[in-house]
């Protein structure tokens, strides 16, 4: 008796089934057709030039529909990455898009471990601080404080130090070192003239950690900093400025059944009325009523004034080790010639996580658990208690 798919007609249909699931898991979410391969980074491309140009372009397409959604739809943008890699799963610049849209999408370990595997196929490490930050978002601080320890100074940029430097000084506020976290945070480059965006982030973490010991004041005038140094609105400091003003930014509220005459918009055939610029509408339901729908209050300027005097940094307390490997992973990344630092005054406070934990960035979830690939920084160092520390030398970075 011949045995094959015609004894068993039955299971025809799942089959098909089943293989019409596959091909979606192969393709991955849909391309439009605006997302051309061209459209990626000529460096990257290079590195597809080992897979068949279909799979090449496919491939990077996806990745192109990932740098475009990582932040708008950040869930998306890894459907993306996913689906490239499994096209091309020994491309490093693959793992490179999947590690850095899981992180923006909060999965946590999907990021660790495709980030590992990234520095591993590449022998360099420019993600260090999104590690650590994620094992700040899993409960582990102790392991983000050991990547800033273990950190190779040689291989990291200003921007990337100064984030580094950002979570381990939030990594100690979790441990409840919170006068550790500040002192970590009075670096010379708090001071410094560039108009590079960690200058804005850097003055945020050092005020946030400020205000998390009380040092209101003192708080104020480093959002203040951050404020000015923040031209490209990757901080809240203006608005943290203003509620330490005690100015309260309240929503729009308008009328469930607005006048269109008094609310400035112009009623449509269909019964809706455009309210103001912002374009937004009120279905109405029979007569109008009378009203006025409020608009939103102006806000004040947040920016200070010139001509008013520079404050001092003030001083912390911060223990030897940590001092020292500031100094090294900070100051070894750029030309410390570049800035200068104040003498600190007495004071300790905490920071919060960096690119999504704070109110400007750094992650803060649960995470989805998935298989670690191990790397080079994968520690598991004792667990960081609370430490006793000694007011730090003047013009420590």
């Amino acid at each position: 008796m011949r045995r094959g798919r015609a004894e068993y007609p039955g299971r025809a249909p799942a089959d098909a089934a089943q293989g019409r699931e596959r091909r979606e898991k192969v393709t991955g979410p849909a391309l439009p057709d605006e997302i051309v391969a061209t459209d990626l980074d000529s460096a990257v491309r290079a590195e597809l030039l080992s897979l068949t140009k279909p799979v090449a372009d496919r491939v990077a397409r996806h990745l192109v529909a990932t740098g475009r959604l990582i932040d708008e739809d950040p869930a998306l943008a890894l459907e993306h990455a996913v689906a490239a890699r499994r096209l091309a799963a020994r491309i490093a610049a693959v793992r490179e898009a999947v590690g850095l849209a899981a992180y923006r999408a909060g999965e946590w370990q999907t990021a660790l471990t495709e980030l590992r595997t990234y520095h591993r196929m590449t022998g360099r490490q420019p993600h260090l601080a999104v590690l650590a930050d994620c094992e700040r978002a899993l409960g582990r601080p102790e392991r983000a404080i050991d990547l800033y320890r273990g950190a190779d100074s040689a291989s990291l940029d200003k921007a990337a130090a100064i984030e580094l430097l950002i979570v381990a000084a939030g990594a100690r506020a979790d441990l409840g070192q919170r006068d550790a976290a500040v002192a970590m945070l009075q670096v010379r480059e708090l001071t410094a003239t560039s108009a590079e965006p960690w200058v804005a982030r850097l003055r945020y973490a050092y005020a946030d950690a400020l205000l998390a010991t009380g040092r209101q004041e003192e708080a104020r005038e480093w959002f203040a900093r951050a404020a000015d140094a923040d031209e490209l609105g990757d901080t809240d400091a203006a608005e943290r400025l203003l509620e330490l003003d005690g100015v309260v930014l309240e929503e729009d509220e308008f009328d469930d059944e607005p006048d269109p005459d008094e609310a400035g918009g112009e009623a449509t055939p269909n019964g809706d009325v455009s309210s103001g610029p912002a374009g937004e509408r009120t279905a109405l339901d029979g007569d109008q009523p009378d009203g006025e729908a409020p608009g939103r209050p102006a806000e004040p300027d947040a920016d200070r004034s010139d001509g008013e005097p520079d404050a001092e940094v003030p001083a912390g307390a911060d223990d030897e080790s940590d001092r020292d490997l500031r100094s090294d992973v900070v100051d070894r990344a750029g030309d410390p010639a570049d800035t200068a630092m104040t003498a600190p005054d007495e004071g300790p406070a905490a920071a919060e996580p960096t690119e999504t934990a704070t109110r400007s960035s750094g992650p803060k979830a649960d995470a989805t658990p998935a298989q670690t690939v191990g790397g080079a920084e994968d520690r598991n160092p004792g667990g960081q208690g609370s430490e006793d520390v000694g007011s730090p030398d003047q013009g420590d970075s």
